[in-house]
């Protein structure tokens, strides 16, 4: 056990998996158009640059936690679009690896099932780094928990 979050990922063109897919998520809710499908292609690059670009930010292509923290969409209850369908994503990864009370519908919709699997997300972190809020509010840290792998092996 560890008393800190793990760091944010560095997702970068060539880069394959979830930390994408959320990526392509997230431009996607700050409405940059692009599929999800998980490869950091030229065409996810091209959306991280603009996107970079248009928030004054170091354009290199590359999602540190600047670019993070400019891209993320807190969601909470009653949210709905691709910002939710990262999180729940995310969640379905920690019932594959073996935490079943995680388990939501992969549908956009942030409903009491979400918010339940969010709040028992929230209180696993919160065993590890005990100052970590349990609201069911994915606002910054916890993004960073999710997208960090916590409790996904």
């Amino acid at each position: 056990m560890t008393n800190e979050l793990r760091p944010w990922p560095l997702v970068r063109e060539g880069d394959r998996g979830q930390a994408v897919r959320d990526v392509q998520h997230l431009l996607r809710e700050n409405r940059y158009e692009l599929a999800v499908d998980g490869v950091f292609g030229p065409l996810t690059d091209g959306a991280v640059r603009d996107f970079q670009k248009d928030r004054s930010l170091v354009v290199d292509g590359i999602v540190g936690p600047n670019t993070w923290a400019a891209i993320i969409v807190q969601v909470a209850q009653g949210s709905r679009g691709d910002a939710v369908r990262a999180v729940q994503e995310e969640l379905a990864i920690r019932v594959e690896a073996g935490n079943p009370d995680l388990e939501v519908e992969v549908d956009g919709i942030f409903g009491p099932q979400t918010d339940a699997a969010v709040r028992m997300f929230q209180e696993g972190v919160a065993r590890a780094v005990p100052a970590f809020p349990v609201d069911g509010i994915v606002a910054p840290l916890t993004w960073q928990a999710l997208t960090g792998g916590m409790l996904a092996d």
